[in-house]
């Protein structure tokens, strides 16, 4: 496993489910394309996993 992810938001949120809209909150994602980096870890990885659809990752 990397160190940490690279996350970015590449698709936006209206009209996404509210459960996933306050995931991508979670994560720290407001605008679209803005990037956050996040530890590797499996709560990160659940969230991501959650809404894959709507980020792009990379391990860094």
């Amino acid at each position: 496993m990397a160190d940490k992810l690279r996350i970015t938001l590449v698709k936006s949120t209206i009209g996404a489910v509210p459960k996933n809209r306050k995931t991508v909150e979670a994560l720290g994602l407001r605008k679209l394309n803005k990037t956050v980096e996040m530890p590797d870890n499996e709560a990160v990885r659940g969230m991501v996993r959650q809404v894959r659809h709507l980020v792009k990752v990379e391990e860094i």
